[in-house]
């Protein structure tokens, strides 16, 4: 029984160290970009906010508070965005 819950231990930290290798803010964009609010798709985010801790952790669409980066100048013209952070 310890022998198994050993190996499983070892098969579960093996496949999660690549995923916690990549967590964090994601990279800002090779072109010039602007943070919008309130458009992310839940676990699409580039940010963290007070409620999650990094790139890709967001849990509903559209909060307020997680942001991506979108080309300069296009986030007001997106239904939703803003380039502040929505309460």
């Amino acid at each position: 029984m310890k022998t198994t819950l050993v190996a499983a231990s070892a098969m579960f930290a093996a496949l999660a160290m690549p995923v916690i290798a990549n967590a964090g803010p994601a990279a800002v964009p090779n072109f010039q970009a602007e943070k919008c609010y309130g458009i992310a798709k839940a676990g699409l985010n580039d940010c963290q906010t007070a409620t999650h801790s990094c790139a890709g952790t967001s849990a509903k669409d559209m909060d307020g508070a997680s942001w991506i980066y979108v080309p300069a100048g296009t986030c007001d013209k997106i239904a939703g965005g803003a380039t502040m952070p929505k309460a």
